[in-house]
């Protein structure tokens, strides 16, 4: 493409949702710094009519030359040019069916079916809807109006200047200017909007489809919260005079960060009185807080290529628990964020199959499922690393520096590391490069002799292997005494052997004290272990501690520095444990080893051991918490409720699995069940209901006007027992759940062992309309069957796939994650003596 930089774009879009069509006029100002006789821009599945530029008073036509295999439209100009130089671009295309540029959707309100319009750019879609510098890079300022049918209205990021009356009842939306911005956050749609504002404050707005605006309130107060949050947290106002936050039906993403029209999946803006549950209320504020905080942190301030797209979403992930926790610290949040991104950044991180969070090369980085627990997850337990080790007063100062600095700029990862650093006086380049240009990251071996601890760092890997690789971190310990007096120590770790001074009186230590670090530990010492196991027994340590050295243990068993026996006897230091964070992560970990270790047609004494020891510790753990949600209980005891009834059914608990079946009759015959058990009483009556279970979600998914409710129903769908009832199911994904959902019943399926052996023929037999998949959907799929269906035909799954890949790079990435964790299951199985079928 070519160098040349845009200033101004001028976009008129007129739409025609009845045959899906849009013509796009595109008027373009550079101002190139030297002579230029031809302009490179990016464009896919465009019709070009005709290519002007601006030679004095007059437009002449350019010759013009589309280039599909380079997404490219190549433009001869009238003469050698220089100074301004304006084009101007006729084309048209298709509105799509693929949730990715300009594309349709689809609802049903009050039994009619209905149509909109929207866009989804990022990383690089604008091109399929207007000619532009498609890249991060290329900023500039938008002028954009859009002609609209009767009955419909339009939005897009900037407010609504001025509406013109046409024929026919159609009307003009002209926007207001917006900032300099890049291409792949501009955003229009076109729909029969309803627009939820607060009296007090007209700034945020929430716009949903017609019926749904009873379920705004709920998102529209907390994106109020997490605005003002944002402008006296980072010290810079909002640019804009208004935050649009719109449901859309279909979407492949969770949310997109639009400058001033965030887009999102319904069920992440939309709260449901008495089917929302108390986890999908935190989801929706966390997602709210997310993507506000991507106005500042990749919208006013841009990577200036993709390679640093983390940047934006290591910030917007950090934050995004960060505001949620501001306004509801009641809420467990941090260890909600310890759960959901450190652990998973983690798991994905010890993969060989790997690559650092600043993705080399940058052209093209695809958000997927290979790319996002990096990007995303690690990208933000790496800042809670440093926010850490900087401290609170120095993140915050070194922040505003840096977008005051570069508001309206690109940039690249050093220049934050600059501005930490300046502020901080601490080395914080040197810390942050070894973290971002490297994959994976360390496990510490520490072992003690006398009052000497030496640590050796080496790379964590699930399936060891040797790697020269090295990081400086930043390390806590905590040092008891005999009678408990603690001691804390600091060292930045820099090389692979370097030992620290324990104290005289020291009884036992604990390296990652906090868990603000992001790296394994492994104590060779088994006094040490014995000392720590008291302490859980006693909740000395704290919860992160206690769920610290839980999850290094399990790491460390998948890793097999760890027998299957030794840590189930770990586990008995856990019995009285009643913290969320420890609690779900066993409760996961027992799930997955029960899953990993199952013969559906064999010996079953590994996996009877493990269910018998998961059963025990789960009915436990709901005789303290109850089955029944109660008022006023605490934030996370809700979700550990949902996370543990079903696994405890379909593992053996006949006290769950009969109390969630009297429940499921209940909600069959009306009678209202708590939305906190919602999901988790659907999953245990298709288990124990089957077709008759099947038929009553049939109606009642025609029925719901709820997308949290169509969810619950869904992911129920993957949880039968019966075979007959499961290849139905299994045809049902296909002819009625919508394209946006058609994954999750099928992951649903990969946990629960009766659906995984009829997966892999339902997968080969429908492989060519699964690929048609959005490839985020199509991908989760597949990380999903790969290593569930392996285990039980490894060969088979490996030799297809590794054919597969030869012949297509469709989802190349995904697939070599799975069968990396395949091969970590199988040998886990092989520990343990238990066999492929």
């Amino acid at each position: 493409m070519s160098q040349l930089h845009p200033v101004h774009y001028s976009l008129h879009i007129e739409p025609d949702l009845n045959q899906f069509r849009f013509s796009v006029r595109t008027e373009i100002l550079f101002e190139p710094a030297d002579s230029v006789e031809e302009i490179v821009l990016n464009a896919l599945d465009l019709n070009v009519r005709n290519c002007r530029a601006e030679c004095g008073d007059v437009f002449e036509d350019c010759t013009f030359i589309l280039e599909p295999e380079n997404e490219a439209l190549k433009i001869v100009l009238p003469r050698v040019m220089s100074g301004q130089i304006r084009v101007l671009i006729v084309c048209d295309g298709r509105i799509n069916d693929l949730m990715a540029g300009f594309y349709q959707s689809r609802y049903v309100h009050n039994g009619h079916p209905a149509v909109l319009a929207v866009t989804q750019f990022q990383e690089s879609d604008a091109r399929r809807a207007f000619p532009c510098c498609d890249h991060p890079a290329y900023k500039a300022s938008f002028d954009i109006e859009i002609d609209v049918e009767a009955g419909f209205s339009a939005v897009s990021n900037a407010a609504v200047a001025q509406i013109t009356p046409l024929e026919n009842g159609r009307r003009r939306f002209i926007f207001e200017r917006t900032p300099r911005m890049s291409t792949y956050l501009v955003f229009f749609g076109i729909a029969d909007f309803q627009y939820v504002r607060k009296p007090d404050s007209e700034r945020v707005c929430v716009i949903t489809m017609p019926g749904m605006t009873p379920f705004a309130d709920f998102g529209l107060d907390f994106g109020g919260k997490a605005l003002e949050y944002c402008e006296q947290y980072y010290g810079i106002a909002y640019p804009f005079s208004k935050l649009d936050l719109i449901a859309i039906p279909d979407f492949a993403f969770g949310a997109m960060e639009n400058w001033g029209a965030i887009t999102f999946r319904e069920n992440l803006l939309l709260c449901y009185p008495g089917v929302t549950s108390t986890s999908g209320k935190g989801r929706i504020c966390e997602i709210i807080a997310h993507e506000t905080v991507h106005q500042w942190f990749g919208n006013l301030v841009t990577p200036s290529d993709w390679k640093y797209l983390w940047l934006n979403e290591s910030f917007a992930t950090y934050f995004g628990y960060g505001i949620v926790d501001h306004y509801y610290p009641e809420w467990g949040v941090w260890e909600q964020f310890l759960l959901g991104q450190t652990a998973d950044a983690m798991r994905r991180d010890a993969l060989q199959e790997n690559f650092p969070i600043e993705i080399p090369g940058g052209e093209h980085v695809v958000i997927n499922a290979s790319t996002a627990p990096i990007i995303y997850s690690k990208g933000g337990s790496i800042l809670r690393q440093i926010h850490g080790y900087i401290g609170d007063d120095h993140f915050r100062k070194g922040l505003q520096n840096y977008l005051k600095t570069h508001a309206y700029a690109c940039t690249s990862s050093s220049q934050l590391w600059e501005a930490f650093e300046f502020v901080s006086d601490l080395p914080v380049s040197r810390i942050m490069k070894s973290w971002i240009s490297q994959p994976g990251f360390p496990l510490l071996e520490a072992h003690r002799d006398g009052q000497v601890l030496t640590i050796i760092q080496k790379r964590f890997t699930s399936l060891p292997a040797r790697f020269e690789q090295m990081w400086v971190t930043p390390v806590i310990i905590d040092a008891f005494s005999e009678t408990g007096e603690m001691t804390r120590l600091t060292l930045l770790l820099e090389n692979e052997l370097q030992t620290v001074h324990l104290p005289e009186s020291t009884a036992a230590y604990k390296i990652n004290a906090g868990q603000t670090g992001f790296y394994r530990v492994r104590y060779l010492d088994a006094a040490n272990m014995t000392a720590l196991s008291s302490k859980i027994r006693s909740k000395t340590l704290s919860p992160e501690d206690r769920w610290g050295l839980h999850s290094d243990c399990a790491a460390l068993l998948e890793r097999g520095d760890v027998s299957l026996m030794d840590y189930l006897n770990f586990l008995g230091a856990y019995t009285q444990e009643d913290a969320f964070l420890p609690l779900s992560s066993i409760s996961g970990s027992f799930y997955e080893l029960w899953l990993i270790m199952n013969n559906p047609e064999g010996v079953h004494a590994v996996s009877d051991q493990i269910a018998g020891q998961a059963v025990s510790f789960w009915e436990a753990v709901l005789e303290r918490i109850g089955y029944e949600p109660q008022t006023g209980e605490a934030h996370t005891t809700a979700i550990l409720r949902d996370q543990i009834l079903w696994p405890a059914a379909l593992l053996g608990s006949r006290t769950a699995g009969d109390w969630g079946c009297r429940q499921f009759r209940k909600l069959k015959t009306g009678t209202p069940v708590n939305p906190d058990i919602l999901k988790s009483v659907m999953q245990i009556g298709a288990f124990f209901e089957g077709n008759a279970a099947l038929e009553w979600f049939d109606s009642r998914f025609r029925q719901s006007a709820s997308e949290h409710e169509r969810l619950n129903i869904l992911t129920a769908l993957g949880c039968f027992s019966e075979k007959p009832v499961i290849e139905k199911a299994l045809d049902y994904v296909l002819d009625q759940v919508p394209a946006r959902n058609q994954f999750i019943p099928v992951v649903s399926m990969s946990f629960n062992p009766h659906a995984v052996p009829l997966l892999w023929n339902w997968y080969t037999s429908h492989l060519d309309r699964l690929e048609q998949f959005h490839p985020l959907l199509y991908e989760r799929i597949l990380t999903a069957l790969i290593s569930s269906t392996g285990i039980h035909r490894p060969n088979e799954v490996r030799n297809f796939f590794n054919a597969y890949m030869l012949k297509s790079e469709k989802a190349g990435d995904a697939i070599r994650l799975a069968l990396e964790r395949l091969e970590i299951h199988l040998r886990m199985r092989r520990a343990e003596g238990v066999s492929a079928l």
